[in-house]
């Protein structure tokens, strides 16, 4: 058994959600939360990414490139959804293809991430089914 934890773009739970019950996820677990990745270095990645952001920004708010800089140079934080799923081993590879078929972007910044993790036991509450039998 192992737990799949995906960290994804709010704007992407929807399609996120559609791609685990057709990779036939029994269930998950979405949590909000907020956090930030590695720093991008690449000046030309950051300016094209600060732009395209600027871009779906009201021209008239005067926090927005401050917002967009900080998402950039790493000083903020920002949120996103967990997912958490508890997995068959032989399921693993199916469910986390189909997480980043739908999460993988052209914005070379911030797509993701995803962890797969040993899980020691499952029990399912109402029946007191253990292991595998409780997924």
């Amino acid at each position: 058994m192992k737990e799949i934890i995906a960290v994804i773009r709010m704007n992407k739970v929807g399609p996120t959600k559609k791609a685990l019950v057709e990779a036939g996820v029994a269930g998950f677990t979405a949590l909000k939360a907020v956090g930030r990745g590695k720093v991008v270095e690449n000046i030309e990645i950051i300016a094209d990414r600060k732009k395209q952001l600027l871009a779906k920004t009201n021209p008239e708010d005067p926090k927005a490139e401050q917002v967009a800089t900080e998402f950039l140079d790493g000083r903020g934080l920002f949120p996103c959804r967990m997912f958490t799923i508890l997995a068959h081993d032989e399921q693993v590879q199916t469910i986390v293809q189909a997480i980043i078929k739908v999460n993988k972007t052209q914005h070379n910044v911030g797509d993701g991430k995803i962890f797969i993790l040993p899980l020691l036991d499952a029990v399912r509450v109402r029946t007191n089914e253990h292991g595998d039998a409780a997924i």
